[in-house]
């Protein structure tokens, strides 16, 4: 219903990206630049400044953009009471959460979700855990889920549940035997670690800055993008690591990776974030309602899934 130029002129300005924002929309860059143009030229002014790849929002731009943002706040407000007097919950939510997340807890969530508001369309946006709290703090997303702690004061941010991290060796590993591990010991071998960025690799930095002397430090020997990556780097018997010990269940069943539990123990928090001011739909409200009942179900079970 609402004017599709002003849709898109809103997401680039959001984004000051025209690329960004035809991801953003499921288009392609000239159909936005196309829909862009067509606001200007039915304003007759510019709306952005367009300099060697860069824009910027000119000043009449930021003045339709604070328009446009009131505009689709009243619309969602206007959906919203229509839906909740019919009872009628459907349209669309975009979710981000981190790797480790989207593979092994939102599934389940997402699942029983769909089977009561099948109405409902849901994308999802994987990446770890940084790039999620940045899409939540650019209004790319509704509702984000990390596996870190989220700094920003200015996002609502619900812990689920704790999640118990632990070593893992291939089999016939020196180290196979023992009950649990202290971290330095894991210093000794090659480690298989996560990317910056990602809430694993920023969980055990921070453990180690507490517990680790300063002259000691990881042997990074392979950093990679997921924690499939990682595991199957250990079962090739390429170094050590730590992860979730919800994400190796397949593996310790099928006897191609060792558990270790780390002395003292290492866990971390999966929490649910998304914007505080930010206008939420009859259908948000109620994902967000499955959400603190699947935190309180699994709650702090440690060893329970992600």
């Amino acid at each position: 219903m609402a004017d599709r130029r002003l849709q898109v002129f809103h997401t680039v300005a959001r984004l000051l990206s025209f690329t960004k924002a035809a991801e953003t929309l499921h288009m392609t860059q000239p159909a936005v630049t196309f829909q862009v143009r067509q606001l200007e030229e039915h304003f007759n002014t510019r709306l952005f400044d367009r300099t060697h790849n860069r824009i910027s929002i000119t000043d009449v731009g930021k003045k339709v953009y604070e328009y446009a943002d009131r505009i689709f706040e009243f619309y969602a407000e206007m959906e919203n009471a229509v839906r909740e007097m019919t009872g009628d919950i459907n349209g669309t939510l975009t979710i981000g959460a981190s790797t480790t997340i989207a593979e092994y807890m939102l599934p389940t969530l997402l699942g029983d979700f769909k089977e009561h508001y099948p109405e409902v369309t849901i994308h999802l946006k994987v990446s770890n855990s940084d790039g999620i709290v940045s899409m939540v703090e650019n209004n790319t997303i509704d509702l984000g889920v990390v596996e870190s702690s989220v700094g920003n004061k200015n996002l609502v941010v619900k812990n689920c549940k704790r999640d118990q991290l632990v070593a893992i060796v291939p089999p016939g590993h020196p180290m196979e035997g023992k009950r649990a591990v202290e971290f330095s010991e894991l210093l000794e071998y090659p480690f298989i670690c996560r990317e910056e960025g990602s809430g694993t690799r920023e969980v055990i930095d921070d453990y180690l800055r507490q517990l680790k002397p300063s002259s000691a430090s990881l042997k990074i020997a392979m950093e990679l993008g997921s924690p499939e990556a990682v595991k199957g780097a250990v079962e090739a018997g390429m170094g050590v690591s730590v992860v979730s010990r919800a994400t190796i269940r397949k593996e310790l069943r099928l006897n191609t990776l060792v558990e270790l539990n780390l002395d003292p123990p290492l866990d971390r928090p999966f929490s649910f974030v998304h914007q505080k001011q930010k206008f939420r739909s009859r259908a948000m409200e109620e994902l967000l309602e499955f959400a603190r009942g699947y935190c309180d179900t699994h709650g702090d079970s440690g060893g329970e899934g992600k």
